[in-house]
């Protein structure tokens, strides 16, 4: 079988940077989806950029070697020369959207690549049945949940039917139903039409079953490339229950909840002791709402809901997309004035959106953090380099925060918010697109913002981020609150528990697991 992407010597280094690339060798066969996994920073995005051409047309930068796609060189074809056969989605999909209206922005590509109308009608109506958002088809970009857009987008590079589709983490944002969805669609395409896949993604817990091959990236090279399952095992952002069978002595180890519970009914014996893990009281209400309501127009956004938050929570707000999360979220931190209701509360608040671009200007990570200090007319009195540490930014304290990576402008943005020392921190998605040690940072660092008499409230689809840290969840639906609890009780009456949970209950986590055994705090980042 011929190769779909073939890259040869392949190099690369933005502007005014070091190689992000160096020493590409290495073909994807025709029909293979391959994942591929590295740390934040560590070149993943960049690499699947060189597969349509946005690397080096659209960065600039210092380009070596070449990249062939189909037969097509990059380096002759621009990346609207190949859109034809590569079917791309952007880490960020706020950067995808051309057209501000979702049908009509999901046929333009068809459109300029000449499709007739009753091409362009019948595409449409398949993707936005296959990802589910037909219900979407009328409404703006800029009205969707993050969630909702990213669905969109991965939509808009299906409608073309691409040879070849290349996906940058296209399950940061989405709720775990969206994310099953969309990683079906894309596995039909695979298994059915013999689409050549390519995706970098994070939550490998959500693609570890599906992909034939990985790739591992470190500082700009393939350092492991073969069977996901040896691959990802020895890797600290494999799912939870590879972490768990490690930690077990299980062999081979499980890449999937099934693959666990096959070796965990292997192993007998049942499940270990129970262990008792008290969560500490919470103290006084610092911010509530109050029978709050928020409409769009004439859309409602958030039914009237009542929510306190109390000093030493941390409390995971889950629910679908667009069930009223970050709407919620807004309203909690004086962003958007309810239309009905009131929110109460004399607890100073900071919020960090969804998408960390919106609050990064200053010249330097460094830089953004004294900005807000600056801002709140606080002294740096340590706590700029305290916060640096704390999310493990030190590294990257004098680069311009537009030049890192995703998941690298993520803490950045959260380390530059909760640097102004307010009371309650409202973090929205704060884990989209950072890699398991850069999580287990921000994890200790929520767990220790509580401790220190803090609230914080995580928007968030990540159901293993809600088990490790999350001491209360409270999950929307259809815009209200339909179950508001601690998080052991929440989490276990859930169709989509943590994976631990599933495999061994009533164990959340792996750390849980190695308490009880005697064994202390299981190794590795994911916990």
């Amino acid at each position: 079988m011929s190769d779909a992407i073939r890259w040869e010597g392949v190099a690369f280094a933005y502007p005014e940077r070091e190689r992000t690339l160096e020493g590409i060798d290495l073909g994807l066969a025709e029909g293979d989806l391959a994942v591929v996994v590295g740390s934040s920073g560590s070149g993943k995005s960049t690499l699947l950029r060189t597969v349509n051409g946005l690397v080096p047309h659209t960065s600039g930068g210092r380009f070596g070697g070449d990249v062939r796609v189909l037969g097509r060189s990059t380096r002759e074809h621009r990346p609207r020369d190949l859109a034809d056969v590569v079917g791309f989605v952007h880490q960020d999909p706020e950067a995808q959207f051309v057209v501000d209206h979702v049908e009509h922005d999901l046929a333009f590509v068809l459109e300029n690549l000449g499709a007739d109308a009753a091409t362009m009608r019948r595409r449409v109506e398949e993707v936005l049945d296959a990802l589910g958002i037909a219900h979407l088809r009328d409404r703006s970009p800029s009205t969707l949940s993050g969630g909702e857009r990213q669905r969109c987008a991965i939509a808009g590079a299906l409608a073309s039917a691409p040879d070849v589709l290349v996906l940058d983490e296209p399950t940061s944002e989405l709720d775990p139903q969206g994310a099953e969805d969309v990683l079906a669609a894309v596995g039909r395409l695979n298994a059915d039409l013999g689409t050549t896949v390519l995706l970098a993604e994070h939550r490998l817990e959500r693609v570890a079953a599906l992909a034939h091959r990985a790739l591992r990236v470190e500082g700009g090279r393939v350092v492991d490339d073969g069977d996901p399952a040896e691959v990802v095992a020895g890797y600290d952002g494999a799912p939870p229950v590879t972490h768990l069978g490690r930690l077990l002595g299980w062999t081979p180890l499980p890449l999937t909840v099934r693959d666990a519970q096959v070796r965990a009914r292997q192993a007998g014996g049942g499940p270990p002791p129970p262990v008792s893990f008290p969560v500490p009281a919470p103290g006084d209400v610092v911010r509530a709402a109050r029978a709050v309501g928020v409409r769009h127009g004439a859309r409602v956004a958030l039914h009237p809901t009542s929510l306190e938050l109390r000093a030493g929570e941390v409390v995971a707000l889950l629910g679908r997309n667009g069930a009223g999360k970050t709407t919620l979220l807004r309203a909690l931190g004086g962003l958007r004035a309810p239309d009905e209701g009131t929110v109460e509360g004399e607890a100073s608040v900071a919020y960090v959106p969804q998408d960390p671009n919106v609050l990064l200007f200053a010249r330097t990570v460094r830089a953004e953090l004294e900005e807000t200090l600056r801002l709140r007319g606080r002294p740096d009195d340590g706590r700029v380099d305290r916060w640096l540490a704390a999310l493990r930014l030190e590294a990257l304290a004098d680069r311009h925060p537009r030049s890192l990576s995703s998941g690298e402008r993520q803490r950045v943005a959260v380390a530059a918010i909760a640097v102004g020392g307010a009371e309650v921190l409202l973090l929205d998605e704060p884990t989209r697109g950072i890699d398991a040690p850069s999580r287990a940072a921000l994890e200790e660092a929520v767990r220790g913002h509580a401790a220190g008499g803090g609230a914080i409230v995580l928007a968030t689809h990540d159901i293993e981020l809600a088990a490790r840290c999350a001491t209360r969840v409270v999950v929307l639906g259809a815009s209200e609150v339909v179950a508001d609890g601690p998080a052991r009780d929440v989490l276990s009456g859930s169709l989509f528990a943590p994976q631990v949970l599933r495999v061994l209950p009533p164990f959340l986590t792996v750390d849980e697991v190695g308490a009880a055994l005697g064994a202390g705090t299981a190794s590795g980042p994911e916990r």
